[in-house]
Formats: C-alpha cells, structure tokens, sequence
C-alpha cells in the first residue's frame, strides 16, 4: 500500500525568545510565507499542514497558511505532540514530516531525499536531515524529520514530560546528545550530507533576533537574484559575501 506522506510546520506567534517571528519580513513576505514558498516545490510530499495553535493571535498565521493554498490545523498551543499528533490523524498521515517554522530556508530537494530514504527503509523509525546526526554533515535547517503516525500515537502515551510535549523529536532523538530515546522502539536513521554543502556549521534558524537579521540580509540579496535559492548559493553568499562584510 501507498503511504501517505505529510509534512506538517508547526508554527506560532508567541515564540518566547523572539515573538512574532513567524509573519517576519523576508524580501517582501512573512517568514512563514517564505517556508511554504519553498516546501511547495517538494515532489515526494502527499499533502502539507500548518499547525498552529488554537489562540487569537495565531489566526493571522491560518489567513497567511490559506493564502498560500495549504491547510491549516490549530490545536494544542504547548503540547506539540498533541498539536502533530491531531494533525496527523486530522490529515490522514501514515509518515509524518516535521519541519519547524524557524527554518527559514528549506531545501525541497533535501526534503525529498529524506522522504525517499524514510520509505525505503521498510521498516518503522525515525528519519532525519534536518540537523547533523552521526556525522552527516548538514547545515542545521535544510532537511526535515520523518517519523511513522504509529510512533507518534505510542509517544503520545508513552511519554509525558514537559519539555517531550513540546520538543516532538525528544520523544524519539535528542540532536543535542547524540542519542536516541529507545534505539529498539525507534530505530534512528539519517542520509551523508551531499559534499557540495556539507557544512554543519552553518546555522539557518531563526530564533534570536541576531538570526533574523542573518537571515533578513541572506534572503535580501540572494531572493531577487534567484527565488528558487539553493543551498550552494545560500553558503557561497555567507562565505563571499557576508564573512566579508564582518571583517
């Protein structure tokens, strides 16, 4: 059987860190507007989900996710596994994406091949190029997670610590130790980062205002240049051109 392929963005407006950032300017749209610009042109996704949280101030974000034709789900403002694990079900998912809406530059190619690699596993578990695993090489922001709706559903009982709820991918892997929840449960997969842009230093989230202001400048030169940027261009910018307005 054909299993459904869903990439669901969680995204909100009440970020503690830097609030409001999902509907930053980047080139003339909202951030969020620019993810889902960029993740339209994956071709292995069967369908893409904003979830938002169910608040007032959210609604903005459902305007902008129907503006730019993709569904929308609100759910859990704190609980991100109840919010992934709702629109899962809500969208039919039997693989779920996660990509978060702070990964201002999405690469669809490199979300495509972690699809691909995820379903040619034939086996549960979860699959990740979105940050570096094991040495992959990956700038931190470009790929995405695929985990199956089965071990969602099992976390979702499984696991009710806080800060699980809300990190959805501490329930199967923590980017920070290295290491998995329950090797056994959930095996851990990932792809060699191509050697064009094996660059695990690179940082393209936005989470300070710092990273916003990198972001705002990278997408101001390189998007009126190029709206389909890739990866290789986002680094021969940052080492061209950015790196020299810095010394």
């Amino acid at each position: 059987m054909t299993k459904q392929v869903v990439l669901i963005i969680q995204a909100r407006m009440g970020s503690s860190r830097l609030p409001g950032k999902s509907m930053m300017d980047l080139a003339g749209a909202p951030l969020v507007g620019r993810i889902l610009e960029r993740v339209k042109r994956c071709t292995k996704l069967d369908d893409i989900v904003l979830a938002i949280p169910d608040t007032e101030k959210d609604r903005v974000l459902q305007g902008l996710g129907e503006r730019y034709g993709v569904k929308v789900f609100a759910g859990s403002e704190n609980d991100l596994v109840e919010r992934y694990y709702q629109a899962a079900l809500w969208s039919g998912a039997d693989i779920v994406g996660r990509l978060p809406a702070d990964n201002a530059t999405p690469e669809p190619s490199e979300i495509d091949r972690i699809v691909e690699h995820h379903l040619a596993l034939g086996r549960r578990g979860f699959s990740s190029n979105l940050a570096q695993i094991a040495d992959s090489g990956y700038p931190d922001g470009i790929g995405a997670e695929m985990f199956d709706f089965s071990l969602l559903a099992e976390a979702r009982e499984r696991h009710d610590d806080p800060r699980q709820r809300e990190h959805v991918h501490l329930n199967f892997y923590d980017y920070a130790t290295g290491k998995s929840v329950d090797e056994q449960w959930c095996p851990i997969s990932t792809l060699k980062c191509p050697a064009a842009f094996r660059r695990p230093d690179l940082v393209l989230d936005v989470n300070t205002p710092e990273q916003y202001d990198f972001l705002r400048q990278l997408y101001e030169y390189l998007y009126p240049r190029n709206p389909d940027f890739h990866i290789t261009d986002t680094i021969r910018w940052y080492d061209e051109v950015f790196l020299k307005l810095q010394s």
